[in-house]
């Protein structure tokens, strides 16, 4: 295993911990401020929804950034190790 595939992993993995992060941060934003609206009857009712279209809009940003890491480090992986 050459030094650059492995910095090709390496670097993979780092970003797709910040992605994690980024995910796991935005979500628990998403519920502070539904629970910070809790106890106002219609904004309650907005934020709801809008908590919702935002994690799935999240999740679907994290589960194509981490694919289309998968793919980069695919392609990196062929031609570093002649698998072309």
């Amino acid at each position: 295993m050459s030094s650059s595939y492995r910095d090709i992993q390496t670097a993979v993995r780092t970003e797709k911990l910040r992605i994690w992060f980024a995910w796991a941060s935005g979500t628990i934003i998403l519920l502070i401020i539904a629970n910070g609206t809790k106890d106002v009857r219609i904004l309650s009712v907005i934020t709801q929804v809008l908590l919702v279209v935002g994690f799935i809009a999240l999740t679907v940003a994290l589960f194509r950034m981490t694919g289309a890491l998968n793919r980069k480090a695919a392609k990196a992986r062929r031609e570093i190790l002649g698998d072309d």
